[in-house]
């Protein structure tokens, strides 16, 4: 599914069941279940979450930094000719590459900046920059689309949300959301590996993403989440 569907559903679905369960459906949990509904496809350079955190201005900035690293590295007295110039030649290369890749550079640079110098939410700097290092090697819909994943980012969002007033729902809201994302992924061609390494395949075929068949499937899930939505909302009160 596109990032606005997985939005509107993954979030729509779990503040609904939240809802029923009568749990308080605070901002906090809201931004959470948003979240939480893009960030298994942060494992993909392209995704709707990665774009917005890491725009097409900052891999600008990224291509000049490097550039500029290159031309210093060429006329500083660092190395010796000709390793000077091959200094240069291989850290200007890099801006040349692929928007994709760019935004792994990106993400490794964020995960070390974080470890570095985020000393003060210790552990969670290291936790974010660990996982940033991951998914940044990862392929798209592997280990960010397991059950692991979901368990792994229930469990820190639970731990995290510990002595808060509305602790309870955060972890909930971060859980289903992620959860639906992956249920809805399970519905494409390609579907997912839930538990690796074990070899079970959840993949229902009903859509490809960018397809007719695809969007109108899109369209039926978004149907349903917004009646579940008026019933557990408005119909309930």
């Amino acid at each position: 599914m596109m990032g606005k569907s997985h939005i509107i559903i993954s979030t729509g679905v779990s503040l609904s069941v939240m809802s029923l369960l009568d749990y308080d459906i605070t901002l906090p949990a809201i931004a959470v279940a948003v979240v939480s509904s893009l960030l298994p496809d942060i494992d993909e350079p392209n995704s709707l979450l990665v774009r917005k955190a890491i725009p097409e201005f900052m891999l600008r900035l990224l291509q000049v930094a490097l550039i500029g690293a290159g031309i210093y590295l060429f006329f500083a007295d660092i190395a010796e000719t000709p390793w000077n110039m091959v200094l240069a030649l291989l850290v200007g290369s890099v801006s040349f590459l692929p928007g994709r890749r760019l935004r792994h550079l990106v993400m490794l640079l964020i995960a070390v900046g974080v470890f570095a110098f985020a000393d003060a939410y210790e552990p969670w700097n290291y936790i974010a920059a660990c996982v940033l290092v991951v998914v940044s090697v990862v392929p798209h819909r592997g280990l960010t689309h397991t059950l692991y994943a979901v368990a792994g980012w229930g469990a820190l969002l639970y731990f995290a949300s510990q002595g808060m007033d509305d602790g309870g729902s955060l972890w909930l809201a971060g859980g289903l959301s992620y959860a639906m994302h992956l249920l809805a992924d399970s519905l494409t061609q390609r579907g997912i590996t839930p538990l690796p390494p074990i070899p079970l395949k959840l993949r229902f075929k009903l859509m490809s993403t960018g397809t007719k068949k695809g969007k109108k499937v899109e369209s039926i899930c978004i149907v349903i989440t917004l009646v579940l939505a008026l019933y557990a909302f408005v119909l309930t009160l």
